[in-house]
């Protein structure tokens, strides 16, 4: 029996940061998130999980100016609006610990990677049942075409290569 969930868009973010610099924090309420979570006999490890983030979606609020600044340089936003992510493998280490593998895709760019990932609940809320994911990685920025631009320097310290993202995405029936 398969089971689909969909994302809750407003209960999901995702943080994008760097070495001494946060890129940005891409919250629920100011993006469009998309993506569904598909399992097989309520399997965690059979799972499916796909999702998108719009990252051109920014509501104008004078806080968020200066990240987004940042985020329109560093990922182009104008030329590719969306990051997506799709698993191809979900393996259960133990109840809140688990990996998945799945096509990262930013820029046009598309690189398997890893993911580590936490089940962070399982329950009913207002009436409906919703599951969350806390989901981390290190990526190259180069492998993405992600040149550092104005990150080249902060404070007089150099940015690295590695970016960790970390996406909490919720889904719900």
């Amino acid at each position: 029996m398969k089971t689909k969930w969909k994302v809750n868009s407003n209960e999901s973010d995702v943080l994008i940061r760097m070495r001494h610099s946060i890129i940005a924090y891409l919250g629920g309420t100011f993006n469009s998130f998309q993506g569904y979570a598909d399992f097989d006999n309520n399997e965690i490890e059979d799972a499916t999980i796909a999702f998108s983030l719009d990252v051109k979606n920014r509501e104008s609020k004078l806080e968020q100016f200066s990240n987004y600044l940042k985020l329109n340089d560093f990922f182009d936003v104008n030329q590719y609006p969306t990051i997506s992510f799709k698993s191809t493998s979900f393996q259960k280490i133990n109840k809140n610990i688990n990996f998945i593998k799945g096509d990262l895709t930013i820029k046009n760019i598309t690189k398997t990677v890893e993911l580590d990932v936490e089940l962070i609940e399982n329950d009913y809320l207002d009436g409906e049942k919703k599951i969350a994911f806390e989901l981390t990685a290190a990526i190259n920025r180069k492998d993405f075409g992600l040149a550092s631009n104005s990150f080249h320097t902060n404070n007089g310290l150099t940015t690295g290569q590695d970016i960790k993202l970390v996406a909490n995405v919720e889904f719900s029936m």
